[in-house]
């Protein structure tokens, strides 16, 4: 897109947080106003690309372990964003043939995209929605149509509650997706952290993105801990825990890279009992 021509409805001058993460991704769905972004937090962290293919990889890896262990046949992505190798229906059909999926997002290009993309598919589709509004997206025709909400679902809320602020408070709208869904379901959430006390230079690296993404995209907040471990509720979490993306049940033995995002974007997956 960011080549050939521009939809009327996009502003460029404007970054996107789908497409300054496209950057990160090396993807080409982005513009000078997103490139720009991204530059500035490589200047303050230059590894900072390594946390979103970090977390492209635990989405794979979640997915997999719902679809092949716990035998998820229908995904709920809420706040999926553009499209990249290794799609949520990509890896779970590789499992599971019949598996279903709802991708969902508010911005506009990922509309565009994520329609595209499933133009000619028929277990899986885009629908616009906000995660700000959880009722709205579950009630939602498109979804109802895909997902069976009396048999579990595997919900992926994947580098998105980072962009909720406080004030929209993000602990509510995960319960509101938490509580809809039948016991059996899974949800996979990954999130920036703001990193301890042991690794000071990496929060002041954090501190430094946070303000920047604050200024040019409108929200991104690292939390501590107990923030994120609260926004699974009461649901059983799997071994190991909230852990940094690269310690999630990786492939391989080979040790996780211990970059400056390392420490400062965590994940992990959870059942409801």
């Amino acid at each position: 897109m960011a080549s050939g021509p521009i939809p009327s409805f996009l502003d460029v001058s404007r970054p996107s947080i789908a497409r300054v993460y496209d950057v990160f991704l090396d993807g080409k769905d982005n513009f000078e106003a997103d490139r720009a972004v991204a530059a500035s937090a490589l200047q303050i962290a230059p590894d900072s690309a390594g946390g979103a293919k970090s977390n492209r990889a635990f989405l794979r890896r979640a997915v997999r372990h719902m679809a092949a262990k716990a035998g998820i046949t229908q995904f709920l992505d809420i706040g999926s964003g553009l499209p990249s190798a290794g799609n949520v229906h990509e890896v779970a059909r590789a499992v599971r043939p019949s598996a279903r999926v709802v991708y969902t997002d508010n911005d506009p290009v990922v509309a565009v995209h994520g329609r595209a993309l499933l133009a000619d598919e028929v277990t899986a589709r885009f629908v616009t929605a906000d995660i700000r509004h959880p009722a709205q997206v579950l009630d939602d025709p498109g979804v109802r149509a895909f997902i069976d909400f009396s048999r579990p679902v595997g919900l992926l809320m994947l580098a998105i509650l980072h962009h909720i602020t406080d004030a929209e408070n993000p602990a509510a709208i995960a319960a509101g997706f938490r509580d809809a869904l039948a016991p059996g379901s899974y949800l996979a959430l990954s999130s920036l952290r703001m990193p301890g006390p042991d690794h000071p230079q990496d929060a002041e690296k954090a501190r430094e993105v946070q303000q920047l993404f604050n200024e040019k995209l409108g929200t991104c907040l690292w939390r501590e801990d107990d923030e994120i471990l609260a926004w699974f509720g009461d649901w059983e979490l799997l071994a190991p825990g909230l852990v940094p993306l690269p310690d999630w049940r990786p492939d391989t033995a080979d040790p996780p890279v211990r970059d400056s995002t390392y420490h400062g974007f965590v994940g992990g997956v959870a059942r409801k009992r």
